[in-house]
């Protein structure tokens, strides 16, 4: 199954989207016409009467810049905890 990212524009329409269409449609039909889950409309739903904003979605990031940031450091820890399991076995092979 695809995880999609969708940004904040795109949840507050579809938020308003289903405030504007809930007497007369369900969830599961305006999410169909949104192209999402209907759990993940409701989760919108369900943070948008909560906090009154939909939110950035997963994570704490003030920013996407701030998110891409977090990703690329985690990203090169992986790489640099890779090269370290790469230099022992380069170091017990060599024995």
């Amino acid at each position: 199954m695809t995880k999609h990212s969708y940004d904040k524009e795109f949840k507050e329409q579809a938020v308003q989207y289903y405030l504007d269409n809930k007497d007369h449609m369900t969830i599961v039909e305006m999410s169909k016409n949104l192209g999402i889950g209907a759990s993940t409309l409701q989760k919108w739903v369900r943070l948008f009467n909560e906090t009154g904003a939909v939110g950035r979605g997963s994570g704490n990031f003030a920013s996407d810049k701030d998110k891409e940031i977090a990703r690329l450091k985690r990203q090169l820890r992986d790489a640099e905890g890779a090269i370290e399991v790469l230099k022992k076995s380069i170091g017990i092979l060599s024995k």
